[in-house]
């Protein structure tokens, strides 16, 4: 197991500490000196990982060389399906301007981030204002233009909304706490940020969509006929967070 990485993943289930344990090692040995650092992001950084949940890491790099990259195609094949580890392979000259063109994305790296192995790669990232608001905004129409395509096309299955539903949860948690943080707020997670901006709404209703926005994450399931009202909801919200976004910009 890599060195210290079963204190920063006690909070993880035990096969997804295995796994990443196993992928931590083998891009160790993989890149050798050239990999700078891994870090885990998102839910599972959060200790909230959850049955629809991706493992997120982002390797950091001073070079990628092909040999060496060649080295870690079973390991990364193994985790991927194992544990849906999704991994980024950035090399240390790029961070600066991933950060820019990614801004939302770093954002919430920013606030959700364990090293797993060698330094904080991101520490002392600064996201310029200006591109959180323009990716902000982005990621928030493309959500919208997303559920209503979706709902168009598999709308009248049930179980397909459900999934739908689940995979918002993600994105719009995150979107909200960036949102506060640019109108000079803040919260403790990306999920009570979602709240806080659905109450400053002023809307009824918005409790219960946030309580199936839970359920659908974490059990993939909701009631009968339920999913496609709450799809619905949430393209409401995605406007609305995002007319709030254009405003600051």
């Amino acid at each position: 197991m890599a060195e210290g990485l079963s204190e920063l993943t006690r909070d993880l289930p035990r096969d997804v500490v295995r796994v990443l344990s196993d992928f931590v090692d083998a891009a160790r040995e993989a890149f050798d000196d050239d990999l700078l650092s891994v870090i885990l992001y998102g839910s599972a950084a959060e200790g909230a990982l959850r049955l629809t949940s991706d493992v997120n890491v982002i390797i950091v790099l001073r070079a990628f060389d092909r040999t060496k990259a060649d080295r870690l195609h079973g390991p990364l094949q193994v985790a991927q399906a194992a544990i849906r580890l999704a991994a980024m392979f950035l090399l240390q000259d790029e961070i600066v301007a991933a950060a820019r063109a990614f801004a939302q994305k770093f954002a919430d790296i920013l606030r959700r981030r364990r090293v797993l192995f060698g330094e904080d790669s991101f520490l002392g990232l600064a996201i310029p204002r200006s591109a959180l608001v323009v990716r902000l905004d982005q990621v928030l129409l493309n959500l919208a233009l997303r559920l209503r395509a979706f709902y168009l096309e598999r709308g009248q299955y049930e179980e397909q909304l459900v999934g739908l539903v689940a995979q918002a949860a993600g994105p719009l948690r995150a979107c909200a706490a960036s949102l506060l943080e640019l109108e000079g707020r803040s919260a403790e997670s990306p999920k009570e940020a979602l709240r806080r901006v659905t109450e400053s709404l002023g809307e009824a209703g918005w409790g219960a969509v946030l309580t199936r926005l839970s359920e659908a994450r974490e059990t993939r399931r909701l009631p009968p006929r339920v999913a496609a009202d709450v799809v619905m909801r949430l393209i409401e919200l995605a406007g609305q967070m995002r007319q709030r976004v254009l405003a600051l910009g």
